[in-house]
Formats: structure tokens, sequence, C-alpha cells
């Protein structure tokens, strides 16, 4: 057995098609394949089961797991004392972040960031799930949900709040609204029910459980564009909207209170690159707490 191999399975484990964990690594699936079946062989076990929703790992392949991660730490730690990895601020680091906290806090913050280290290259995945820390998918996760299992060092960030919005040309067409019965009258943005990957974000369903959204989407940034457009009333965080003179608050005694966990698995939090990238996300973080 080969440590390359077993990198080769771990990919597949975490990326689910051949094709995918190929892209990942820089390769076609075919070696991909190739390099798994000979894992397999090596083994005298069968490790996946492909279907129709792609890879999955046999009872084989699930005791195989835990061994080939533990093989991936210390290689991923020897590589970093050896090498220098560890204290280099230098290198790739990708971040799982929700749309809003990238939009309205990190992108804003990322002049001054990386003015003081040019040379760590940031990936800020925005997805409509997120990137899995315990997967290897990515570096560093801001969640809103506390995650519970793996090997994962979770820390709160902060809290941040929401309430109603609507624009003042909405206002004007529209009236203001008087009081919650109100809202069962009025056009309603908000997320796409069959794509909301956190239950943290049914927002209208937590002020009143008889209103639903009219008008969809997935993405917060857009339902920020729509709101300011006139289309109807949205939840937005403060942090997005309190300073959006096309803005007002409507029914302002709604607050809606989240928090931002951030997330990083054990093996990387003492990596210097790792490390500079969640002091700097924990010092941009309490913009958020308005």
């Amino acid at each position: 057995m080969q440590w390359d191999d077993l990198r080769f399975f771990l990919a597949v484990e975490r990326a689910g098609t051949l094709s995918a964990a190929g892209s990942r690594l820089g390769v076609d699936a075919t070696t991909v394949g190739r390099r798994v079946d000979r894992l397999a062989q090596s083994l005298g076990a069968t490790l996946f089961e492909a279907g129709p929703q792609g890879h999955r790992l046999t009872e084989a392949g699930e005791q195989l797991l835990t061994h080939a991660e533990a093989v991936e730490r210390a290689v991923l730690a020897a590589t970093g004392d050896v090498g220098g990895e560890s204290s280099r601020l230098a290198g790739t680091v990708r971040v799982s972040l929700p749309e809003g906290f990238a939009t309205a806090l990190v992108a804003p913050a990322l002049p001054v960031f990386h003015a003081a280290h040019p040379g760590i290259a940031l990936e800020l995945a925005s997805t409509h799930g997120f990137l899995n820390p315990s997967k290897r998918e990515a570096d560093i996760a801001i969640m809103l949900n506390r995650p519970t299992s793996g090997s994962l060092i979770v820390s709160k960030i902060g809290d941040y709040r929401l309430g109603l919005y609507a624009s003042r040309s909405y206002v004007e067409r529209h009236g203001m609204v008087t009081d919650r019965a109100d809202l069962r009258g009025r056009t309603l943005i908000g997320y796409v029910p069959d794509l909301i990957f956190w239950d943290a974000l049914r927002y209208l369903e937590e002020i009143d459980t008889a209103l639903s959204a009219t008008i969809t989407s997935s993405s917060i940034a857009v339902q920020h564009a729509m709101t300011r457009a006139g289309v109807g009333l949205c939840v937005l965080h403060h942090f997005m909207a309190q300073d959006d003179l096309t803005l007002v608050p409507i029914l302002p005694e709604i607050v809606i209170t989240r928090t931002y966990w951030m997330v990083v698995h054990a093996d990387l939090r003492r990596v210097a690159r790792v490390a500079a990238v969640m002091d700097w996300l924990r010092s941009i973080a309490p913009r958020a707490v308005l």
C-alpha cells in the first residue's frame, strides 16, 4: 500500500465521483479510478460502490477511511515540521463562508489583510452549502450551526442581528407596515425553500408561521438588490442594510439573532497562514454585532 494511493482514495470519498476527485488532484478520472482499483486489489477488498449519486464507501472502505485520515494527518504534520510550512506566512488558505459575511464583512477588509500578508493566497468559497474542514474541502469554515462531530476546533466569533427592510420607494407606493398582521398582505422576499441549507435561514417562519416568500433567491446579495429595487420586504442583516440609504427598517421591534461559528480542522489550527486568516476573521467579525 502506498500513501499516494490513499490520497486518491480520500479524494474520491470527499468529492463523491472520480471526475470531481480528478479535478481536485489535477488528473483525469481514469487515473483516479486506476489508483483506487490498485489500492483495492492490494487490500483484497471493494472500497466503493458506484451508483447514480456517485461513489459511496463500502463497509471495508469505511474501515479504511479512519486509517487513511490518520496517515494523512501524519504526512501533513511531517511536511509542516520538516518543510517549515507550519511557520511560513505563505501559501493558499481556502475559507468556506456565508455569502452575507463574505460580501459585507470580508470583501471590504481584504485590502488591509492582503497588504499585511501578500504571500497568503485566499480562496473564498461562498456556496449553497458549506465546505467541510473534516473532509479537507476547506481549511476554515464560517458556519451558522455549530458542528458536533469530527476532529474540529470550533469557536464562536460573534452574534449578528437581522430585521425587516423595504425600499423607500416601496413604502411610498404601498405605505408603511403597521403591525405583524399587515405583513401577510405584503410581497415578501426570501430564500428558495428547497435550497435552504441551514434551518437558521428560515427567518420568515420565526416572525410568523403563516408567512412565506413569493419572490425568492438562493443569494442574499440578490435579495438585497431586489429589496432596493422595491420588489417587497426582506429580512436582511443589519450590517448589510442599516447604512443603505435606499432602505428603511420595517417593524424594528422584530429582531432576529444568529451566531457565526469558526471551524478549523485540529491539524491546521497551528499552521501559521491558517492562524493568520483565523485571527483576521475574528478581528472583522465584531462588525456584525449591531
